[in-house]
């Protein structure tokens, strides 16, 4: 727990972190690009058991509509978001293999 002008907050404090970019997969994986220079696997559909602002993500349709906006992921024209923290901790390190 942590608090930030007198407003507590659970978990750890983490460094602001942002979204620089994404690249639409298929099968609702998605690969983010974060401001620390990384790049992580996110499954999308991993969001559907976490509530039910999240249940339109079911359709793929709606899940294409991701896009980065000042920094952060929406969906539907911003009517679905994700705190940028989430993502990154429930993300996968991702490194392109050069070798192939």
């Amino acid at each position: 727990m942590y608090v930030i002008d007198d407003i507590c907050y659970a978990g750890e404090l983490t460094p602001d972190i942002e979204v620089s970019s994404i690249k639409i997969l298929e099968d609702g994986m998605l690969l983010i690009d974060f401001s620390t220079g990384e790049t992580r696997l996110f499954d999308v559909t991993t969001l559907l058991d976490k509530g039910s602002a999240f249940l339109p993500l079911k359709e793929e349709a709606n899940r294409k509509t991701a896009k980065v906006t000042h920094g952060f992921l929406s969906w539907m024209d911003g009517q679905i978001d994700i705190a940028t923290e989430t993502l990154y901790l429930e993300s996968y390190k991702y490194t392109k293999d050069v070798s192939a």
